[in-house]
Order: C-alpha cells, then structure tokens, then sequence
C-alpha cells in the first residue's frame, strides 16, 4: 500500500479507505480534479478538492467537489466570519506540509479547520487527496467528516 502522511493518518485512526495511484495528469484541456476521475472513470462529483484559505485570518481547509467551484462567501458565512480568501500556493504548502497538488485533508502538518461541501455526503464513497501527486485516497464520507471534525456546510458558488 502506497505510504503518506495521509494514508499513515488514516491507518492511525483506523478509518477503512482504499487507495488509487494512478499516472500523471498530461492533458492540458481538463482540468486537473476531472482529469483525475477521468483517470479513475469515476463521476467527478465523486472527487473533492482540498483548498486552503484564509478566513478572517486563520487558516481553513475547504473540501469541495472538482467539478464546483468554493464560494469563498458561503465558507465565511460558515465559519462565522466576515472574509475569505484563498491562501497563496506557498502559505498553504507551509501550512499542510504537502505540495500543492497533492493537498490532503489528512495528517497535515498541523490540524487545520476543515469545512466540506454538503455534497459530499451525497454519496456512498468519495476521493481526496492521498497526500502526493498520483495518489487518491477513496473513503465513506461520513468517515471523512468524523476523522477530520469537519464542519459541513453549502459551500459551492452558483
């Protein structure tokens, strides 16, 4: 089983999830997320992106679908804050200690707030991040939420 920070978390909490590597994204029509369920032939709806933001200056994870875009509106609103605004690659990189692109909401290097779009537990399993380029981590979200303390919320713009 491939081995991250993510996939180490995840066996340290004893959540159930199977991993997925797969080979680089190359094609520069799609976006990276779609690309990655195109990838895996799953429903990108099924595929969540992890994004770090800054809500009135503290750190917060947002976990929404590829196929939506945040609504930096809605997480403020959901974290009782007045601003959102995305954190630049660096400062999230620093924050997570993951390279962007391959950001997981699990074992980041310090436990951050994390929101997910309530779409997320439309389904049965999702894909995040496994923690590195090439790798997705397929969990039940109820378990995703539970592991993470995250709050659930409308995040998604339009």
């Amino acid at each position: 089983m491939p081995a991250s920070p993510a996939t180490e978390a995840l066996k340290r909490a004893g959540v159930a999830f199977t991993p997925h590597e797969y080979p680089p994204v190359e094609d520069p029509e799609a976006t990276y997320g779609e690309a990655i369920a195109a990838i895996l032939e799953v429903d990108p709806a099924r595929v969540f992106k992890t994004l770090v933001t800054t809500v009135d200056s503290h750190p917060v994870v947002a976990v929404v679908p590829v196929s939506g875009h945040l609504s930096l509106r809605a997480l403020a609103r959901a974290s009782g804050a007045k601003r959102a605004e995305m954190a630049a690659p660096a400062d999230a990189e620093r924050l997570t200690g993951y390279v962007v692109g391959g950001i997981s909401p699990f074992g980041q290097k310090r436990r951050l707030t994390t929101v997910v779009d309530r779409s997320l537990l439309e389904h049965t399993t999702v894909f995040v991040s496994g923690g590195r380029r090439g790798l997705q981590v397929e969990i039940a979200p109820a378990d995703l939420v539970a592991c993470l303390g995250a709050g659930v919320a409308d995040l998604l713009s339009g």
